[in-house]
């Protein structure tokens, strides 16, 4: 007499979940793990290029989140929901702590571990990265020689293409600072935007204005805050790369023929949104 095993077939009210599915699973066809965890294609034989080349891979989402948060702000303020893209912004502090974060497994790097696999890079850099472009010109960073590495590429560069010409998310804090009636220059407003933006002592009175009268203006300071939050975390980015990078090659020549440190130096030294910090020297 044949004996059948007891099987468990998840139903109503059962604590197991369901094993069986007729393809991939939900999971796999939303998420697309199968696709991520296969994308790993080291060059070399030293096991430490998996986590540069994963983390890095990493950064790449991070980055592509963020563009989607400040985008879905500036949108937000050219429509003057003010409160919603207040809340996109502290989203992305959030996501830019987790982006930070990311320098951890690489910022202990020593010279000969990074050295073991930095051939395999060949002239990969990350300033040619096509998503963190983007991030620096919703930034206010533009620069029209960015998108020289991407001509090989004409979706990437047409997007590109199109960022450069764009308000960045700080234009449109400034248009909605005007709409609410403060002095913001028609120069500034009316500025090249394919332009890097710089600093106006006439911004720079308006964001000391408003820090100076929280009470009359609680929905603006919000909006500075949430902006020097990101600020902040855009300088501690910048820092934590720069000393990654010192710590793993010194002052050499960077990868792709940057000039590496130095390079980095001059980039950590900014402040994106400037008025909003050379405004609390005035409050």
């Amino acid at each position: 007499m044949s004996q059948t095993p007891d099987v468990h077939v998840p139903g109503a009210g059962s604590d197991v979940p369901n094993l069986d599915f007729a393809g991939t699973t939900p999971y796999e066809d939303y998420v697309q793990a199968d696709v991520l965890t296969h994308l790993q294609h080291p060059l070399s034989e030293d096991p430490g290029e998996m986590v540069f080349l994963v983390t890095t891979q990493v950064m790449e989402l991070w980055f592509t989140v963020i563009v989607h948060e400040w985008e879905t702000a500036s949108r937000a303020l050219r429509e003057d929901r003010t409160r919603e893209a207040i809340d996109a912004l502290g989203r992305s502090v959030h996501e830019l702590e987790a982006l930070n974060a990311s320098w951890k497994p690489l910022g202990r790097l020593t010279p000969a571990q990074f050295n073991s696999y930095r051939a395999a890079l060949g002239e990969g850099s990350g300033f040619q990265s096509a998503m963190y472009r983007r991030l620096e010109f919703l930034l206010g960073e533009k620069s029209a020689s960015m998108l020289v590495p991407h001509r090989g590429a004409p979706r990437v560069h047409a997007e590109l293409e199109k960022a450069l010409h764009q308000p960045s998310l700080y234009d449109e804090v400034l248009r909605l600072l005007a709409r609410r009636g403060l002095p913001v220059p028609v120069a500034v407003l009316e500025r090249d935007l394919s332009q890097r933006y710089e600093p106006s002592p006439e911004v720079e009175r308006i964001w000391a204005g408003i820090y100076a009268d929280p009470a009359q203006c609680s929905e603006l300071l919000r909006l500075g805050e949430a902006l020097t939050d990101v600020g902040e975390l855009v300088w501690r980015w910048r820092n934590d790369h720069l000393v990654a990078t010192r710590r793993a090659m010194g002052s050499k020549t960077g990868t792709g023929g940057s000039a590496g440190v130095a390079w980095l130096e001059k980039r950590a030294a900014k402040n994106v949104f400037p008025e909003l910090w050379t405004a609390r020297s005035h409050v």
